[in-house]
């Protein structure tokens, strides 16, 4: 049986979006209904308790441009995009776009433009947010962050939204890592890449699926993941104590020789005791952040387990 051939895919992850789908979806077509180029779109439900499911099903029954995938349960944004980037069947490249309507589809062929002059990652940066001020300020401080302690270059305020040429698409999908961070995870693999600034849209209807829980979680595998400092930042503080500790005492022996007057009492205890007791509690605290993510890897699960597939009009898994 032959397959459509396609140029693109594009590749959205979806979580309780049914306020939005039928809009997304209208404004997708009209974009790659003009474009010279062709474009399949996978939807990724990642396990939504809503009406999206049935309406990815419906959408993609009726269009075969349309694929979708529907995960047996919630496993997070970064692995329903993974899913999504597995099942790419296009020649030339992927799209990876959020639901929400806050990156513009209508974006597309500016990507496309630059991918066909040679670019394998081209990542949109966002000009603006249009959140609140503690978010905002929670964002800068950990891109500044991660630009710091990073092993190598992760471009700042730059999003998912992306696209990404054939070859590191396949990348991707050979790299087994549990805790993804695939923002990390592209800048890592290098090639020809370019930013492109955009100016983000409100989100069109429902909240944000991204707790502040997920967004530390996302921070935290992005920080552990392609850093060295948490575990390099151990030694350091270990460092500190010591130093730390010898002055505290090269204090003592002085007092003692000098005033024959030895600091004594239960303050100085309780001190000693909290510095000491908080210093190995964070260290163990980095430690098991490495030890759970090897735990995590070893054990070899799959990233995600599909319940159903619909391609080219058909129900493939079910």
């Amino acid at each position: 049986m032959n397959h459509p051939v396609f140029d693109i895919s594009i590749i959205v992850p979806l979580y309780n979006e049914d306020l939005v789908l039928t809009t997304l979806v209208e404004r997708i077509k009209l974009v790659i209904d003009k474009v010279n180029f062709s474009c399949e779109v996978i939807l990724v439900n990642d396990g939504s308790t809503d009406n999206t499911q049935s309406l990815i099903e419906t959408v993609c029954l009726n269009d075969i441009r349309f694929s979708g995938i529907l995960l047996s349960r919630n496993y997070g944004h970064q692995l329903a995009v993974s899913a999504g980037l597995s099942k790419v069947r296009a020649k030339k490249g992927a799209l990876i776009i959020d639901g929400d309507l806050q990156d513009p589809p209508e974006l597309i062929s500016e990507f496309y433009n630059l991918l066909i002059q040679g670019y394998d990652v081209i990542y949109a940066i966002r000009k603006n947010r249009k959140e609140s001020f503690l978010k905002k300020l929670a964002y800068s401080m950990y891109y500044n962050l991660q630009s710091k302690i990073s092993n190598f270059n992760i471009p700042i305020d730059s999003g998912d939204f992306s696209m990404l040429s054939k070859r590191v698409v396949d990348t991707i999908n050979n790299m087994p890592e549990q805790n993804r961070y695939l923002r990390g995870m592209r800048a890592w693999i290098g090639f020809k890449q370019i930013g492109f600034e955009y100016d983000r849209d409100e989100r069109y209807a429902g909240k944000s699926k991204y707790s502040w829980k997920k967004l530390f979680e996302l921070a935290f595998n992005g920080i552990f993941n392609f850093s060295d400092f948490p575990i390099k930042f151990i030694t350091r503080l270990g460092f500190f104590t010591v130093i730390f500790s010898l002055i505290y005492f090269g204090y003592n022996v002085y007092r003692k020789i000098v005033y024959n007057d030895v600091p004594q009492g239960f303050t100085a205890t309780i001190l000693a005791i909290i510095l000491f007791s908080g210093v190995q509690l964070i260290s163990l605290g980095l430690i098991g952040e490495y030890v759970l993510r090897i735990y995590n890897q070893v054990r070899n699960r799959p990233l995600f387990i599909v319940d159903k597939m619909i391609q080219d009009g058909k129900n493939l898994i079910s």
